[in-house]
């Protein structure tokens, strides 16, 4: 017989409730100001909260910047995932996950651009680090699996593809010459590249 669940207790239901504010006003002040021009303390003020207890959250800054853009990279993940569905196209269906991937990263260029290099050089012993890095694992799944529709590609190349994939969509996002670019520029780049190594 299954057990019934238990109900969150008191405890849980503050720290996660902290973690809430410390979530909408982090995301609020980094869209406003960008992560460069935020502190902190400024945070945890609009959190209502001690910097001390911010800190049992999120040791840093950019630890913070991971914990607000994670979700929207998942919003965006899902959102692809289901447009790739209805793709017949293989180069169509890969782009389509990754469209909403690069919008998302590009609504504060600062702010994407800084979330890709805390995911490089992040801690991955940081939980919001490691989910950042699980997210780029989904992405890759993701592509992986669009590729295999096509029958010329191996299987087991399908997941090496979709790596290179993944590092071409990073690199387009987070280099430095592309700043400037609007979103479809982005896209138009990264889909030249991945055409050139698919099958024709």
């Amino acid at each position: 017989m299954p057990t019934a669940p238990q109900p969150v207790g008191r405890r849980e239901r503050n720290k996660q409730e902290k973690l809430d504010r410390i979530t909408a006003a982090a995301s609020e002040l980094f869209a406003e100001h960008g992560v460069d021009e935020v502190t902190t303390q400024q945070i945890a003020d609009k959190a209502d909260i001690g910097t001390g207890t911010l800190f049992l959250y999120a040791k840093n800054k950019g630890e913070l910047l991971l914990l607000v853009q994670n979700t929207a990279y998942a919003d965006a993940l899902a959102e692809g995932r289901a447009a790739a569905e209805a793709a017949p196209d293989v180069l169509d269906a890969v782009m389509a996950i990754i469209a909403p991937v690069v919008a998302c990263n590009r609504k504060q260029i600062d702010n994407g651009r800084t979330y890709l290099r805390e995911m490089v050089f992040g801690d991955p012993a940081e939980p919001h680090h490691r989910e950042a890095l699980g997210l780029t694992v989904q992405t890759e799944q993701a592509i992986a699996e669009v590729l295999r529709r096509d029958q010329r590609i191996d299987p087991g190349a399908a997941a090496t593809l979709a790596h290179i994939v993944s590092a071409i969509m990073f690199i387009s996002m987070a280099a430095t010459i592309n700043i400037g670019h609007t979103v479809d520029d982005i896209l138009s780049e990264i889909r030249e590249q991945i055409q050139v190594l698919l099958p024709r």
